[in-house]
């Protein structure tokens, strides 16, 4: 490789650590170029899945200010990017490497901070964003369905009580308010 394409390559790999938000660092030993293919396609829109130099990728890494993924660059090393949701990503490679053992996760990087193997799966493990702004949204309408029966039962309450005074007068009672208008007999 010419000294301008690995400055190229350096230069690539670092801006896709900077705007990706997440990455997963694996090692491909022994997958075909057709079962890559099927794991690029697994990982979606949101992912890009690259194989790397190992010292290029680690250039790129301290240029993008990444640290702590230094050891992981060792064997034949391929990086997924995530751009969209890092769930969804961490979900497609999990499950690509139980069905296939010769990809295997080495870590990530999110948030400012390395990742390892287990908080990889970790965050496979969770539900992916939409799943959880259901779930929040539903227990918020909960509660506000709660809050509305409390206030209506007050009235519920009066009305079912007015109701069971109506039925327990005597058939020939007049109401109240009918007795007070209606003309004295003598």
């Amino acid at each position: 490789m010419a000294k301008s394409d690995k400055v190229d390559a350096v230069t690539e790999i670092s801006d896709r650590f900077r705007s990706a938000s997440a990455a997963v660092i694996t090692e491909y030993r022994g997958l075909s170029m057709a079962q890559l293919n099927e794991l690029r396609r697994a990982l979606g829109q949101g992912a890009t899945y690259r194989v790397a130099k190992n010292t290029l990728a680690k250039r790129a890494a301290v240029d993008a200010g990444v640290d702590g993924l230094g050891d992981l660059f060792t064997g034949p090393t391929a990086i997924a990017f995530v751009d969209g949701e890092p769930v969804d990503a961490a979900k497609a490679l999990r499950d690509f490497a139980k069905d296939n053992k010769a990809l295997v996760i080495k870590g990530g990087y999110m948030d400012g901070r390395a990742l390892s193997v287990d908080e990889v799966n970790q965050i496979a493990d969770l539900d992916s964003r939409e799943v959880l702004l259901a779930k929040m949204a539903g227990a918020l309408k909960a509660n506000l369905s709660k809050a509305a029966a409390t206030f209506a039962a007050p009235a519920t309450k009066a009305a079912r009580l007015f109701v069971a005074l109506e039925e327990k007068k005597p058939a020939g009672e007049a109401p109240a308010a009918e007795a007070a208008d209606a003309p004295a007999e003598a």
